[in-house]
């Protein structure tokens, strides 16, 4: 399963974190699959690269409670749920009357 979790990184005591794609059972400082983002807790900063953060999402990422509440501060579902919605209308044609 793939997560988003944060991936730490910085001096001691100076903390700041990366928002990743990452497999589950892969280690903290592990190899990510993908970088969507970067959160400062010192500043309360975040980039994030939100077309990347709704694609994984959709795929079936499970993002950690952290990264949720990130994600939330941001407005990310709901961009999540307009899309999806955008997607499932465009998706299925109106069936054509048969003359």
């Amino acid at each position: 399963m793939i997560k988003l979790r944060l991936k730490r990184y910085g001096k001691k005591r100076e903390a700041s974190y990366r928002i990743v794609a990452i497999d589950s059972l892969s280690r903290r400082e592990g190899r990510p699959l993908e970088e969507l983002g970067f959160y400062n807790p010192r500043t309360d900063e975040t980039r994030l690269d939100v077309p990347a953060i709704v694609r994984r999402l959709q795929q079936g990422a499970q993002p950690t409670r952290t990264v949720r509440n990130i994600l939330q501060k941001a407005n990310v579902f709901e961009q999540l749920k307009s899309r999806s919605n955008a997607e499932s209308n465009s998706s299925e044609p109106e069936p054509q009357p048969v003359s």
